[in-house]
């Protein structure tokens, strides 16, 4: 039995070894069972039974990858490493969180965060959606998928640069169906990309190459860490923090428009009375003169 790695070291650099001879298709069958449910989320039934739907898949490729011959701990879920990967997970969601609270306090910065599609939930629905819909949907399913799974199979294939940069590639691929029209609901993104086709293909594209270079990213607190909970940590963070301060940023602002509208009205209501008033007086007053 592996003996348990000491958590005063930081960083443990855990990944599975490379096999020759291993074939490639159960990678095709992991790959063509990640657009079926991709296509299913984000177009087939993109509101109904999500967290089933994930849930399902993400039994499905554990599967797939133990009858492939993945550990558990090639797979980044070795329980020797879930302490380890827990503190990585905490200190992961600490860092967004001084990065969310940075970039909010900047007018620049803060209107990254305006998705105006947040700023239309209900409280619950938001709760819902940061606490249950994303760690328990998105986040099991593609780091599951991505970092646990996919991420075995491809390092013991073809090692640990390929697998980091297939792997990326593959993620950043996940990303096309849910970010067209994106540019239409965060205004700071519509700037910078314009609008109509040529937008919304921008759009696509750097929600591409972003989520790719994300991937690179969660693979390496995969590998440091020895466990999957690490960049499940950081992606959670990433959305689910994200939508929270969305949601209130947009709020304040819209508070903040309010109230402004409503001292414009009160100063335009207080002009036309005086204005009124002036009129009704200036008869009299003049006629008083006489």
């Amino acid at each position: 039995m592996a003996s348990a790695p000491r958590l005063d070291r930081v960083f443990v650099w855990e990944y599975p070894a490379q096999v020759a001879g291993l074939a490639w298709w159960p990678v095709a069958v992991v790959v063509v069972l990640l657009v079926a449910l991709n296509v299913i989320n984000n177009r087939v039934a993109p509101n109904s039974h999500y967290l089933l739907w994930t849930f399902g898949g993400s039994v499905a490729l554990l599967a797939i990858g133990l009858l492939d011959g993945n550990s558990f701990t090639d797979m980044g879920l070795g329980v020797h490493y879930l302490v380890r990967g827990a503190l990585w997970a905490a200190g992961c969601i600490g860092l967004i969180t001084a990065v969310y609270l940075i970039g909010s306090i900047f007018k620049r910065t803060r209107e990254a965060f305006h998705n105006e599609d947040m700023g239309r939930l209900s409280p619950g629905k938001l709760m819902f959606q940061a606490l249950i819909e994303v760690p328990f949907g998105t986040v099991v399913l593609e780091e599951i998928a991505f970092r646990s799974v996919l991420f075995s199979m491809l390092v013991r294939r073809y090692g640990l640069v390929w697998g980091l940069v297939i792997g990326a590639l593959l993620f950043g691929l996940w990303h096309i169906l849910p970010s067209m029209g994106t540019h239409e609901a965060n205004p700071a993104l519509g700037k910078v990309v314009g609008t109509g086709l040529r937008g919304n293909i921008l759009a696509v594209a750097i929600s591409v190459l972003t989520t790719a270079a994300a991937g690179i990213l969660f693979s390496l607190l995969r590998v440091v860490s020895g466990s999957v909970l690490a960049p499940m940590g950081f992606h959670w963070a990433t959305n689910g923090l994200g939508y929270a301060f969305s949601w209130l940023l947009i709020r304040e602002r819209n508070r903040r428009w309010a109230a402004h509208r409503r001292r414009v009205r009160q100063r335009r209501a207080a002009e036309e009375s005086a204005a009124a008033h002036a009129a009704k007086i200036g008869p009299d007053t003049r006629g008083g003169g006489e």
